[in-house]
């Protein structure tokens, strides 16, 4: 019973992988998860299979990010954090935020659009680190947190298939490509354009001005964030959030430190007795008194990139728990907007985290829109292309050998190698691009080459009756198509390890088309072949 096993156990192999693709493209297991948002793209289809921009439409966005390096710095034992205060300190126009020394890469970098590369060259000449030279663009460690960041932007605003990758032009510049099926280039590009920064200030009265205690409560100060929802009046919406209310040995917590500010401008006292009254004016960035001419309230100001978005009040019990100082064990509030869509994306903002450097899409990015129609007219030509260059194929290996025996196992193997490929596909989630198709098409033109090898081996010298002078011919062939396979694999490394965009999807398939077929297909189509003309 085992000797049938033993001597076919390629072929079984083969229906094995092929019987595994049709789980991963049908079965529910391997169904591509939908975010939950109405935002989120409809199911592809029957299939497992995702979509890529090219065949789902949506928007494309690449662009590089603003700011500049200064490379091969002497940090001459100074940390980091040293480093980026001395040479922010030099700056008029930028802070230390905007200023990061990262030593691994040896570098200094300045992500404040303003500045200009002769301000930054100055800047580190006064701070005294010697340099090498100053390049436009951003070091290796901004440009991962900024994929990360917008990775999570386009997760929590629930924009299913959307993808983040790094890509390197010709010139060696680098850029940020952002690719998000199924959403027009506005919103993609709004969404991509905020900075992302999320801050509570405090606006009070200062004698006859309006002072401002900026920052209180910055995005890294809070601990939970919960999603956007609607009052129950339905006139405005809120997130609700916890700020942290512990902190390293002998530093006072965000919660603690918020409590204080607030008691000490006052909130307590006026709002235990006259409410969540607040009256402040964005357009002047001033408090005004009220009706009856009584001091104004201090105002919580909720500022989103840089921009005050909303002014509260607070209302009497959370006041008095503040004033009590009991209120920082918990550290709970609400973040009030007047539109439900501010608040979502409040929220949003919280979660991902803020951009550490802007993409400069106008500058020296470029935006591209492809329709939902246009997309699908691209999927019905992939196929009918798919489904010519098969024909072709199947049509010249008829009239080579006009021999059903060889031609019909060529062409069941080749096309079972692509269906392998796109079980691959569809277990790892990887989006179907026309460069994928393009690979595909490669795949079945060299799988079905090393197949007439194989043939033609097997063939050239009549007859073939003995297994055993089979197995002599066809491990000749294989050697010509493990050779050939080798060469192919060379060649498209670079392009899958390099950041070169689509070019990345069309050598990851042809090397793993190769490696599929040089391991299962090429030895499986072998066994058919010895199976059907030998006879002992």
């Amino acid at each position: 019973m085992l000797e049938p096993i033993k001597e076919n156990w390629r072929i079984l192999l083969l229906v094995a992988v092929v019987l595994g693709a049709s789980v991963a493209l049908f079965s529910g297991a391997f169904a591509p998860e939908q975010a939950s948002s109405e935002n989120a793209t409809e199911a592809q289809g029957i299939t497992n299979l995702q979509y890529g921009l090219d065949l789902a439409g949506g928007t494309r966005v690449r662009a590089p990010l603003s700011g500049y390096t200064a490379t091969d710095v002497a940090f001459d034992g100074d940390t980091a954090g040293t480093v980026a205060e001395a040479v922010a300190a030099e700056l008029d126009n930028a802070s230390t935020r905007n200023v990061g020394a990262v030593p691994d890469e040896s570098a200094v970098e300045v992500t404040e659009p303003s500045v200009t590369e002769s301000q930054f060259r100055a800047a580190m000449d006064a701070a005294g680190y010697e340099y090498a030279d100053i390049r436009s663009g951003v070091t290796q460690q901004t440009r991962d947190e900024t994929m990360n960041v917008i990775q999570g932007k386009i997760n929590e605003a629930g924009l299913s298939g959307g993808s983040v990758q790094q890509i390197q032009s010709a010139t060696g510049e680098y850029f940020i490509l952002v690719e998000v099926p199924g959403e027009d280039r506005q919103d993609v590009v709004s969404l991509l354009e905020e900075r992302g920064t999320v801050q509570i200030d405090i606006a009070y009265p200062d004698g006859n001005d309006t002072g401002v205690d900026e920052g209180v409560l910055i995005q890294d100060d809070f601990e939970e964030i919960g999603t956007a929802t609607q009052n129950d009046q339905g006139t405005g919406a809120y997130v609700p959030v916890t700020v942290r209310n512990t902190a390293p040995e002998g530093e006072q917590s965000p919660a603690y430190a918020f409590q204080d500010r607030v008691a000490q401008r006052g909130f307590p006292d006026e709002y235990q007795t006259q409410g969540d009254r607040c009256l402040y004016n964005a357009e002047t960035g001033e408090l005004n008194s009220d009706e009856e001419g009584e001091a104004p309230n201090p105002c919580l100001l909720l500022v989103v990139d840089g921009e005050v978005v909303n002014s509260f009040g607070m209302d009497s019990g959370l006041a008095g728990d503040m004033g009590s100082g009991s209120w920082a064990e918990t550290g709970r509030f609400r973040l009030t907007t007047g539109e439900f869509s501010e608040a979502q994306r409040i929220s949003l903002n919280l979660r991902a985290g803020a951009l550490p450097a802007d993409l400069d899409i106008d500058g020296g990015g470029t935006s591209s829109y492809i329709s939902a129609s246009q997309g699908e007219n691209f999927r019905t030509y992939s196929l009918i292309i798919g489904v010519l260059s098969v024909l072709a194929v199947a049509g010249m290996v008829f009239l080579r050998y006009r021999d059903p025996r060889v031609a019909l196992p060529m062409i069941v193997t080749a096309l079972a190698e692509v269906y392998a490929l796109l079980g691959f596909a569809a277990l790892l989630g990887y989006p179907l691009e026309l460069a994928v198709i393009a690979g595909f098409i490669a795949v079945v033109g060299t799988g079905v080459d090393d197949l007439v090898i194989i043939a033609d081996e097997v063939m050239s010298e009549g007859e073939v009756n003995s297994r055993k002078v089979f197995r002599s011919r066809f491990r000749r062939a294989f050697w010509v198509i493990g050779a050939a396979a080798a060469t192919t694999v060379i060649a498209m490394s670079p392009l899958m390890v390099l950041s070169l965009g689509d070019l990345s999807g069309f050598a990851i398939f042809t090397i793993l088309g190769v490696l599929v077929g040089v391991l299962i297909t090429r030895p499986a189509y072998g066994d058919i072949l010895r199976r059907l003309l030998t006879v002992r």
